[in-house]
């Protein structure tokens, strides 16, 4: 890769393209990117700390779900404080390294959700169509098989992505997207034959929506079945209210993909219009989807709120010294 960064005109030092703010505006944009930041770190923070600690969700299912939430920190976290530094200090450099950690990252993270939701959704197949043999069939070493197989083929995928870019002799200095990805990296190449790269992308980004929605369109199909044959219809409830989550962030994740990919294609679009849709994945889905998940899913409702009563202590409460006394009789 050494041999490809060794045009004489190309520099560590980028420039990126800017988004076009009102100065008046430039704290109230920072302000709000920060609030929603926050907001995202701390909901998703909050779903792998109640998975993490209590016991009633070591479970198959949320072992699976533990990956979303983490995802959706790294892309978040990949994506917007950088872009919220160059609002507030309106400057537009970024260093190379940086810039092609960062774009692996968004890819890593982009490319992870349709698995994970694929794992997610054999597991509410599995739980539903084979309640009986569920436990013997979601045993704790098929479980890290499911997680490794969605996140090392993620990880091969997307490396072999950044190697066919890689090889590209670099001499241009500008990304001209206003975070770092793998088409504004092959940008700065100096020309050559983008074929490859071209066919292999488009290659994955098929593979991975046509496998994730073969898988779920599967189990999801199964499940109905099964639900349909329930004659009891608290049974039938419940069994879908397990699967609403995933299908609402399926089809979240589809809509704000196919948002960010029609910008681009239609002329008409300003390009700041275009940037602001690309930024919705590494925006709006790491912070909607905990909301989701965080109130579709009764277990997690449950055990956050009994966290809640657990610590919540009113003035009524508070121990007294007799209490104490009695306590440690």
């Amino acid at each position: 890769m050494a041999g490809n960064l060794s045009n004489p005109t190309f520099t560590f030092n980028l420039k990126i393209a800017k988004i076009d703010i009102h100065p008046k505006a430039i704290y109230p944009v920072f302000l709000a990117g920060a609030l929603i930041y926050v907001f995202s770190v701390v909901c998703n923070g909050i779903i792998l700390g109640l998975i993490i600690t209590q016991r009633s969700l070591h479970k198959p299912m949320f072992y699976i779900l533990f990956s979303l939430p983490l995802t959706d920190l790294i892309g978040i976290t990949a994506g917007l404080p950088r872009l919220l530094v160059d609002i507030l200090t309106e400057t537009n450099d970024v260093y190379y390294p940086t810039c092609v950690l960062q774009a692996f990252l968004l890819h890593l993270y982009a490319g992870s959700i349709p698995f994970l939701l694929a794992a997610m959704s054999v597991d509410r197949y599995i739980a539903i169509c084979n309640p009986l043999r569920y436990n013997s069939i979601m045993t704790p070493c098929k479980i890290c098989g499911i997680i490794v197989l969605a996140w090392g083929l993620d990880f091969v995928l997307i490396i072999v992505l950044f190697s066919l870019q890689s090889r590209m002799v670099k001499c241009k200095s500008f990304i001209t997207n206003v975070y770092c990805d793998n088409p504004s990296l092959l940008l700065l190449s100096c020309g050559g034959d983008w074929t490859v790269n071209n066919i292999y992308g488009l290659f994955i980004t098929a593979f991975m929506q046509m496998s994730s929605i073969s898988i779920q369109l599967f189990s999801y199909t199964q499940i109905l079945i099964t639900c349909i044959k329930q004659t009891h219809a608290d049974s039938r409830v419940k069994a879908l209210n397990t699967c609403i989550a995933q299908i609402a962030i399926f089809f979240l994740f589809e809509i704000v993909s196919t948002v960010a990919t029609l910008s681009y294609r239609i002329p008409s679009i300003s390009s700041n219009a275009q940037r602001i849709c690309g930024l919705m994945i590494y925006t709006v889905l790491p912070t909607v989807n905990p909301v989701i998940y965080g109130m579709k899913t009764k277990d997690i409702r449950i055990a956050f709120f009994l966290v809640l009563k657990k610590h919540k202590v009113s003035p009524g409460e508070l121990p007294t010294s007799s209490s104490m006394g009695n306590a440690l009789a």
